[in-house]
């Protein structure tokens, strides 16, 4: 510390590699010189092209070595230098990957922005990522997850939800991705349409928001193999596997539009066709959904039932029991002890839900009551 480099003396024939930032200043090696000295036996740390005191020095992370000694990567053998090479798999170069990727798949201009254009052709979305590279992230996490539920809140042109599709045609998984996204309209075009007299919700405005224009086209054009215009995809899918777009995906999609609603409104069962597609999806996003109320007091779907009447709720639960295959039960009322009663009757592996009584009650928190 506090000593000038360069009045360290060192032998002359060696070639003395010091850790200068980009800007020029002195920092510090993260790994201690016993830690390069073990790093070097075992292969993990290799030269970059020899450019003297400007030579790169590469070393794979901890987490990277607990992959190579669990056998996540095979070793294929070792470089001229020591350092080692791994074996090719289904999605991994025979460099270990580290916290930066430089793979030619994973450019966003190649496999982000020119593929929206394949997708959606004279559609443009600002900095999409490469669907490749979303692709790699998810599977280091989820490969063996075949029934993941990925939730991606901020989710722009559909890259995610794309990529697990992909996922899903490798290995015949039914992972599913939750998209969330706002539909605001670019800055500039927002202008334009101010200037033909049309505002915020006018149908004309809205068909150029991000969610209208990018990302439902953008999803249903991966899962069709067909752009907006109902013509077959340009191109292949090129990187674990290769097949033409125009092929689409077997997935299906559901697309939603979230609205705030007012407690008495809800409460008072006037809500419902808006609430409808939470609870469907609450339960799995699976088989068929209860849209309206039902006339009889009750209905059951394929993985969840609603009861509204609960002087008909031993029918209900008769119907819960027999069908076999129900996850949640939904029950409305305002009455503690009534819905007790009602989960008594219900089989074990039914979750009973007490509808509306988590936003009612959130709602008199946030106002102070």
């Amino acid at each position: 510390m506090g000593v000038d480099r360069h009045t360290i003396e060192h032998p002359s024939n060696v070639i003395v590699r010091w850790p200068i930032r980009a800007d020029g200043t002195e920092g510090r090696w993260r790994v201690s010189a016993d830690g390069i000295r073990e790093l070097i036996e075992k292969g993990y740390i290799r030269l970059g092209r020899a450019r003297g005191d400007q030579t790169t020095i590469q070393y794979i992370s901890r987490g990277e070595v607990k992959k190579v000694e669990s056998g996540v990567f095979k070793i294929k053998g070792h470089r001229d230098d020591g350092s080692l090479e791994v074996q090719d798999t289904e999605y991994i170069p025979t460099v270990v990957p580290g916290t930066q990727w430089n793979i030619k798949s994973h450019d966003a201009s190649v496999n982000g922005a020119l593929m929206i254009r394949s997708l959606i052709p004279r559609r443009t979305f600002p900095f999409p990522k490469s669907l490749y590279a979303v692709e790699d992230c998810l599977r280091f996490l989820i490969k063996s997850k075949p029934n993941a539920t990925i939730l991606d809140f901020f989710s722009g042109s559909g890259t995610t939800a794309h990529a697990v599709m992909r996922l899903n045609r490798q290995d015949g998984g039914r992972r599913q991705c939750i998209s969330v996204t706002n539909n605001e309209v670019a800055a500039g075009e927002q202008t334009s349409l101010r200037k033909s007299g049309l505002r915020p919700g006018d149908p004309d405005w809205e068909k150029w928001g991000i969610c209208d224009y990018i990302t439902k086209p953008r999803i249903a054009a991966a899962i069709t193999g067909k752009t907006p215009d109902g013509k077959d995809i340009k191109g292949d899918y090129k990187f674990t596997d290769e097949f033409p777009m125009a092929e689409g995906f077997e997935e299906n999609a559901e697309f939603f539009t979230l609205t705030y609603e007012t407690p008495v409104a809800v409460s008072h069962n006037r809500a419902f066709a808006r609430i409808a597609p939470l609870l469907w999806m609450r339960a799995g996003s699976e088989g068929r959904r209860i849209d309206a109320i039902p006339a009889d007091g009750w209905e059951v779907a394929d993985t969840y039932g609603l009861l509204t009447d609960l002087d008909k709720a031993s029918a209900f639960c008769k119907a819960v029991e027999a069908k076999g295959t129900i996850r949640i039960a939904y029950i409305v009322t305002d009455d503690d002890r009534r819905f007790q009663s009602v989960t008594r009757h219900l089989p074990d592996a039914v979750e009973p839900v007490r509808l509306y009584e988590s936003y009612l009650t959130n709602f008199r928190f946030s106002m102070g009551r």
